[in-house]
């Protein structure tokens, strides 16, 4: 488990060469799993464009780097739509107000932590008066940029520390997110999809997409339609990165 600022500066590197591709300049949060999908790289040529790793082509995240297999893990972000709408969302966690869904203020989020190999959310570090206190991730149920709403018993289980959180790994339940969920949220969610069908429709595949079984779903040379998109959006948000990744 690390820590957003453990990972925040760590330089990038490529075990492929040892060369190294920048470094961490911040996390991509995506609200609707609670999970970090992309790591943003800061490069000497960062001012022509933003660069991102998806998270899932990351090897390691160790004490002194974060490792790839090699340099082209590193994408503009240019040509990953689902990473951009996720920029714009702003979704910083520290220094977000804490409340429960019934509307008390916990505190303020100061740090928050993850698994890093799956880049799930773990764990909320919040500032609670003159204390501090972890609060369980599979409590959050909505992230927001300057606001997280947590179940109203979450008081009741903070976590003292990283390591009382540690020894929770597993035994979470998870959220009735679904259920819970404030209207507006799926109101987001259905935007975001309709902006993924809008950029990508009439593009065209550069190679095969495969679903999670890894059978063809969308074949290379294939001009995207509205009902190519939403198959994809259907199988996962890997398989939109994917197409978003290999469209021209």
């Amino acid at each position: 488990m690390k820590s957003s600022t453990q990972v925040i500066g760590l330089p990038v590197i490529s075990i492929q060469n040892g060369v190294q591709l920048g470094q961490v300049k911040s996390l991509v949060v995506n609200p609707e799993k609670g999970t970090i999908d992309f790591l943003i790289v800061d490069q000497e040529n960062w001012e022509i464009s933003m660069k991102a790793i998806p998270f899932r082509h990351i090897i390691g995240i160790g004490e002194f780097a974060v490792t790839v297999e090699e340099e082209k893990a590193v994408l503009d972000l240019n040509v990953i739509p689902i990473a951009n709408e996720l920029v714009n969302k702003k979704i910083a966690i520290k220094q977000a107000k804490v409340m429960t869904r019934k509307g008390q203020l916990l505190g303020e989020a100061t740090e928050f932590y993850i698994d890093e190999e799956t880049g799930k959310i773990t764990g909320i570090e919040v500032q609670i008066g003159s204390d501090v206190r972890i609060v369980r991730a599979d409590h959050v149920i909505t992230y927001r940029k300057e606001l997280l709403i947590v179940h109203e018993h979450a008081q009741q289980e903070l976590v003292s520390n990283v390591d009382a959180l540690l020894s929770l790994k597993g035994t979470q339940v998870e959220p009735l997110i679904k259920q819970m969920l404030p209207e507006t949220v799926g109101n987001e969610l259905d935007e975001l999809r309709q902006k993924q069908i809008e950029m990508l429709t009439g593009k065209r595949l550069l190679k095969d997409i495969v679903d999670a079984n890894g059978q063809v779903l969308l074949p290379k040379d294939t001009v995207l339609t509205k009902e190519h998109v939403i198959r994809a959006q259907e199988e996962g948000p890997d398989v939109v990165i994917e197409l978003s990744m290999n469209v021209e």
